[in-house]
């Protein structure tokens, strides 16, 4: 099948890219001149495992390529997927520009029935505002060209990208016709030969369904630091609570782990264009509204507690593990790490940094001079006064105690994701504190 991706960033070119190592046609559209030069010599815009290579593979097998202008291939193409960016406006709603100004480029050219998917994460009624745009703008042609609109939310995890859309845990499809129904089935065939995993909805369900989902994880994630604060009130041990709750089939193991709060390119900005979303017909979100407040918090806790057992911070070195919002991407929006880093610089402290990715991306977060950044974890704990855990890369799982005894100046570590046993941690020398 021909496809056009419109869109090159995590959304547009994992998709884009895995579309075509499965044998399709596609490319890649994009306004950005610089970034679309930079793929097509093989230099990618995000961090993502595997996905240097498959891109260079494909592109070199012929079956992927990249465009600034739609108009370059819509004549020969079947879809025309939209993953362009709706970021959050100032009240929280989604920004819904450019997936706007895709689907009139879209109703400007096409000449023969055509797809367009929404694979951008759009609030509910957005399907019905994409095909009143494409009708205009064929209106102003005056010409009745048939075509079809859909919508296809994605469900990829930063990390495991190009696995999760391989082999997919679901796909959710929102169609309004039988054609529409059957080209996403066809698109989708190859991935589900061993099962069927396409469920066929309205679009509205399908919007609706990427919002819950992703608001649901955050709620987990929110009341597990909830319930991880309350432990160290009451005397209890988060990890005990979590394995005993999690051994319920209702309940599950899965965003369980308490830390310092999530981050990203979608919790956040998901939770609040559904808040938004209820706002906006007189209905409040209170669940939503109180999920949101506590990750708000904790992203607060590790300097709240690297205060509370070292009350004087001015000109105190701080060594922090991690930058990113995950392990296994680059990605900092929203990341607990800006959080703690600004609170630090605040008190007075230098701070020295490791991330095993992400350094070019808080050099333009923070900057090139704000902080320290150090080539590996235990570089940055040299004359440290304490250590500080932001994100649970795996390199930081099993450190040499040995060397922090050696290179820390004082032996205290706040670890923000729970990665070490207490009592290892004393029985080595080291003043712990942990989450819950």
């Amino acid at each position: 099948m021909n496809i056009a991706m419109v869109g090159t960033g995590y959304v547009g070119l994992v998709s884009g890219t895995c579309f075509a190592e499965m044998g399709n046609m596609v490319t890649c559209v994009d306004v950005n001149e610089e970034k679309i030069h930079n793929l097509q010599v093989g230099i990618m815009p995000i961090y993502e495992p595997g996905l240097k290579e498959m891109v260079l593979q494909n592109q070199e097998s012929g079956r992927l390529r990249f465009t600034t202008s739609l108009a370059d291939c819509i004549d020969s193409v079947d879809v025309v997927f939209s993953a362009v960016g709706t970021p959050p406006d100032e009240d929280g709603s989604a920004d819904l520009r450019y997936v706007l100004e895709v689907a009139r480029e879209f109703g400007r050219r096409i000449k023969k029935y055509t797809l367009l998917i929404t694979k951008s994460t759009v609030p509910v009624g957005t399907g019905a505002k994409v095909r009143a745009v494409i009708q205009q703008e064929l209106d102003k042609r005056g010409e009745s060209v048939p075509f079809g609109v859909a919508s296809n939310p994605e469900f990829l995890k930063e990390g495991t990208a190009i696995e999760d859309f391989m082999r997919p845990d679901r796909i959710i499809v929102g169609v309004e016709d039988e054609e529409a129904s059957r080209l996403m089935r066809q698109l989708y065939r190859p991935f589900t030969l061993v099962s069927d995993r396409v469920q066929v909805c309205d679009i509205a369900s399908a919007e609706m369904i990427k919002y819950a989902s992703n608001s649901m994880l955050a709620t987990r994630i929110s009341f597990m630091n909830d319930i991880a604060n309350l432990c160290e009130l009451v005397g209890a041990n988060v990890d005990a609570v979590r394995r005993g709750m999690g051994a319920d089939d209702r309940i599950g193991k899965k965003f369980l782990y308490p830390g310092c709060g999530y981050g990203g390119s979608c919790f956040p900005k998901d939770v609040k264009a559904l808040i938004r979303s209820g706002a906006e017909l007189g209905y409040r979100m209170s669940i939503l509204e109180a999920v949101e407040d506590v990750n708000e918090r904790q992203k607060q806790v590790p300097f709240a507690k690297l205060k509370a057992a070292m009350p004087e911070l001015k000109g105190k070195r701080i060594a922090v593990w991690g930058l990113a919002f995950k392990p296994g991407t680059d990605d900092m929006r929203e990341a607990p790490s800006l959080v703690l880093i600004d609170s630090l610089l605040r008190s007075g402290c230098e701070v020295c940094a490791f991330d095993p990715v992400a350094e070019h991306e808080a050099k333009r977060r923070i900057g090139e001079d704000t902080i320290g950044y150090c080539r590996d974890m235990y570089e940055a704990c040299v004359d440290a006064d304490a250590l500080v855990i932001v994100t649970d890369w795996k390199q930081f799982r099993v450190p040499s105690w040995a060397v922090l005894r050696k290179t820390m100046r004082q032996r205290l570590i706040i670890d923000g994701r729970n990665l070490y046993d207490p009592a290892e941690a004393a029985q080595e020398g080291f003043d712990y504190k942990r989450i819950g």
